[in-house]
């Protein structure tokens, strides 16, 4: 799991989202950003919690924040996922896990006793100023909006 907790400065990243468009950390100074890593795009799990987040993204907005989603996939199948399910913020497909690792969300997990290397589904909320305010490690795939405007009731 994550060596990073709420009040760390949120490692900076450069990178390009499955459209080919360039984006960094930085960008968002200014306003809060939900980054959240998810394991696989166009799997049941994933689909829920980025439709999820899709759907409630104009109220995410309008509560002052961005939305970017990482996983480990290749270009291609991040862009598919992103045209199929019409998602409004960026994903980024980060096949060589340098923004995955960097957050430390890669690692041993076990699965009906068998054990491989993955992604812990994790969201980190990053405040105006590029601070970690809050970490989301049980994520409830189905109503993490919900989830993350819970936190600031």
């Amino acid at each position: 799991m994550t060596h990073l907790k709420p009040g760390d400065k949120a490692p900076e990243f450069e990178t390009q989202n499955c459209m080919g468009q360039r984006l960094k950390l930085s960008d968002f100074k200014g306003r809060k950003l939900i980054l959240y890593f998810f394991p696989k795009a166009l799997t049941p799990g994933c689909t829920a919690e980025t439709v999820d987040l899709a759907t409630h993204y104009d109220v995410l907005k309008n509560k002052g924040f961005e939305v970017v989603g990482v996983s480990p996939d290749d270009e291609k199948r991040e862009k598919r996922f992103k045209e199929k399910y019409e998602v409004p913020f960026s994903l980024i497909p980060d096949e060589t896990k340098k923004i995955i690792k960097l957050y430390g969300v890669w690692g041993l997990k076990k699965l009906y006793g068998r054990e491989y290397e993955g992604v812990f589904r994790t969201t980190f909320i990053i405040d105006e100023k590029g601070v970690i305010e809050h970490i989301i490690k049980k994520v409830k795939t189905k109503e993490h909006t919900n989830q993350i405007l819970a936190l600031y009731e």
